[in-house]
């Protein structure tokens, strides 16, 4: 629960009696030390109530001030507070030559404090500050002037600065927000790494137009009074509420020399408003007035000990598809008094139901909310800043796969209502097998009883041609039906699998007593058909041919099971090369490699037989043969599109090849947690960000590359992402563009593009 207390602006009493304000202060002499373990581990204030020196930090130790308590001690300031903790050896120095140094060991040193001249004693006081003097006893630093977390009496907070909150009461470094004393005079609660602006902010104190001036400083005086000072005419304005300011866990005097902490005010009072608790793709509500945070429906928590961290998606998208088959493969879940800050894509008034169909029905959405007012509005993942607020009358409807409804969320409280999952199914397909059951069912018997001796009498001839093992798999044949007992063998029981994918597991096997090295998938979700209309689906992709697709080499199609032989790819998944080997490609070969997918996805959309839509582009189902050669795998298991409906549904595949041609120039994935700036989590956004500001080669640091190939590759990128499906480029004109055969516009922001 420590980390919880991170969030709030505490405004807590500081009494102190008359003898307290007289500045005591006990000195330190130059050539005075501290060891973490060793007597004197810390210096100590006159009345012995607050000591500077080393505190323990984990398995190690850290420089800072702590107030001294009877039970534990409150830590008030951190110096480096970033920094690892250092070990048992360390010193901590006031060097003849007048320097606070951090000695790790005989070679490796650190200040404390950085003063451009020599101090020629310290001092720790009882207020809390410890401070440097030169020899005219003037303060050359005090840590008064760098806070960290705390705010203490006789402090301020100088306009443009501003507190962090720490990580958690045992982990002093930098945590995930901060309290910013603004040049207009508004004190703001904002996450961090964030502008300043009103979006990102959570609570504010509204004073900025209080005043004509704005050269204001926030101030703590010795009394607990909270107050605004004009610096110009050192005028005082009591506009906050009385008390002592606190970031994070804080501390007062009750009395005299009585250590207690009695939290008299804080902000926000809604704890779930506070923007970022809860990570991408996750939801704050309240359990027993404390924030949690909890997995929107169809994602996990990426860190189960971390919830702050957001979560991420816990199936695959499967649902562009044709309305009759799309039906079983796709849910809503509802969620009641949902609320996020993110601007939707799409918004118009609507009822419930249509709402609920249309982000059903459409590629791109992935969560409608309908609000008060009736407007429904359509996100994409990642989504931020949700909370449920049972304040607010609105309905969010998420659209998930059956595994995401299956899938028990980690960490949900049972106390809270469960969501109510929606399941669109086929009703008027249910309808018809109910009425015409009677029909097939005399039908099968007597087509069941002819068949079974023309089965007796092939079977012989068929076993005859399994001996050869060869059949089915030249260039000139056709597909071949493999029987579940010859891949199991072949596969030596599935024992080796290669990897596991959208559509289940894949195993390596061999045919041609090994021969021939296969690769077999095992369909675990695709939707229940006959055995005719899948073997016909088969054979059409079977036709195709192109060298930048992974060719299929047979089937089985065996009662309820369904399994797939392919080519085998020697070199493993572009996932593999571009964000696990240890030495990514070069330019030159994500050029290639980008162009290659490009002309194989065209294939498929405009110059195969039937037009095949993949709905599943991503670097993970791009395979790399023997000579490095990208290929495109599990094409074909989203439904044939017909004609009439390529020119509506390819776009979706232009936009995951445009995430995925972003993801292939930086070597990065489209979403990552682990960054140094949140800014970067989105690779889309921070791309558009550096291509805006023509800061482009910092996208692909310590690389040789040519400008103008970097940029050309970025911009058909953001054109395939565009919110607008009708500004998407074919994939046609995507290769023009990336053969240089057709001129390159400036995209707009893809954001900005659907507003």
């Amino acid at each position: 629960m420590a980390s919880k207390y991170t969030l709030f602006l505490l405004l807590l009493l500081h009494f102190r009696s008359a003898t307290c304000d007289q500045e005591q202060t006990n000195i330190i002499k130059l050539g005075f030390s501290l060891s973490p373990t060793n007597h004197p581990t810390s210096w100590l204030s006159p009345s012995g109530r607050f000591a500077f020196g080393f505190y323990q930090n984990g398995n190690g130790f850290s420089v800072g001030i702590w107030m001294m308590g009877e039970i534990e001690n409150t830590t008030t300031w951190t110096a480096n507070r970033d920094d690892p903790p250092v070990p048992s050896t360390a010193k901590l120095e006031l060097t003849m030559d007048g320097k606070l140094l951090l000695r790790t060991d005989s070679k490796n040193s650190k200040p404390i404090a950085s003063v451009r001249e020599s101090a020629s004693y310290a001092a720790m006081n009882d207020s809390g500050n410890f401070i440097l003097y030169n020899k005219d006893h003037r303060v050359i630093w005090d840590s008064f002037s760098f806070p960290t977390d705390t705010l203490m009496g006789g402090q301020s907070l100088s306009r443009g600065a501003a507190l962090f909150s720490s990580v958690s009461k045992s982990n002093r470094s930098t945590g995930r927000f901060r309290l910013e004393m603004q040049y207009d005079g508004n004190l703001v609660l904002y996450p961090i790494h964030t502008p300043n602006i009103s979006v990102d902010a959570y609570w504010a104190s509204d004073t900025s137009n209080m005043w004509s001036e704005k050269n204001l400083d926030l101030h703590l005086n010795s009394t607990g009074a909270l107050l605004l000072i004009n610096i110009t005419d050192s005028t005082v304005d009591d506009k906050l509420n009385d008390g002592s300011l606190a970031f994070n866990n804080s501390i007062i005097f009750n009395g005299f020399y009585e250590n207690k902490t009695t939290p008299l005010w804080s902000k926000p009072d809604d704890k779930c408003s506070v923007k970022s608790f809860c990570g991408f793709n996750s939801y704050c509500t309240l359990d027993d007035d404390q924030p949690v945070c909890r997995c929107l429906p169809g994602t996990d928590f990426i860190d189960t000990d971390q919830t702050s961290r957001g979560c991420e998606r816990n199936f695959t998208e499967e649902w562009c598809r044709d309305s009759g088959r799309s039906a079983s493969s796709r849910n809503i879940v509802r969620m009641e008094n949902m609320a996020w800050d993110d601007p939707p894509y799409f918004q118009v008034k609507m009822q419930e139901d249509d709402c609920s169909k249309s982000c059903l029905e459409d590629c791109d959405c992935h969560v409608a909310l309908l609000d008060s007012d009736t407007y429904c509005k359509k996100q994409k993942l990642p989504l931020k800043y949700a909370r449920r607020d049972r304040q607010t009358s609105s309905t969010a409807f998420f659209k998930v796969g059956f595994e995401g409804v299956k899938k028990k969320q980690t960490g949900v409280n049972t106390s809270e209502e469960p969501p109510t999952v929606i399941i669109r199914t086929r009703d008027a397909t249910v309808l018809l097998l109910v009425v015409t059951l009677g029909l097939v069912t005399w039908s099968f018997i007597a087509l069941a009883i002819s068949g079974l001796f023309a089965f007796k009498l092939r079977f012989l001839e068929y076993r005859k041609l399994l001996d050869r093992g060869d059949i089915g798999l030249s260039e000139e044949l056709a597909l071949r039906s493999f029987s579940y007992k010859e891949l199991k063998r072949a596969t030596n029981g599935f024992k080796e699998e290669l990897g596991k994918g959208s559509f289940g597991a894949v195993y390596k096997g061999s045919l041609s007593r090994g021969k021939r090295i296969i690769a077999v998938k095992r369909l675990e979700k695709v939707i229940n058909e006959g055995e005719r209309e899948f073997c016909a689906e088969m054979r059409v992709i079977g036709r195709t041919h192109h060298k930048n697709l992974v060719r299929l080499l047979g089937y089985c199609a065996e009662g309820t099971k369904r399994l797939l032989v392919y080519e085998f790819m020697s070199n493993g998944s572009l996932a593999d090369l571009l964000f696990r080997s240890q030495r990514r490609p070069d330019w030159n070969e994500r050029v290639r490699i980008a162009l290659e997918i490009a002309k194989g996805i065209l294939y498929l959309h405009e110059e195969c037989d039937a037009p095949i839509i993949h709905c599943d582009i991503k670097p993970q189902n791009i395979l790399m043969d023997d000579f490095w050669t990208a290929k495109i795998s599990d094409f074909g298991l989203a439904k044939l599109l017909m004609p009439d409906q390529t020119r509506t549904f390819t776009g979706t595949d232009v936009y995951s090849y445009g995430i995925m041609l972003l993801e292939i120039v930086c070597c990065r994935r489209s979403m990552e947690v682990n960054v140094q700036r949140p800014e970067e989590i989105v690779l889309s956004s921070w791309i558009y960000k550096h291509f805006e500001a023509r800061e482009l080669e910092k996208l692909v640091w310590g690389e040789e590359i040519e400008k103008k190939s970097l940029e050309n590759l970025i911009k058909v990128g953001l054109w395939c992402i565009q919110d607008e499906p009708a500004l998407r480029p074919s994939m046609k004109c995507v290769v023009m563009m990336l053969e240089g055969i057709t001129d390159i516009a400036v995209p707009p922001c893809p954001t900005a593009a659907s507003s």
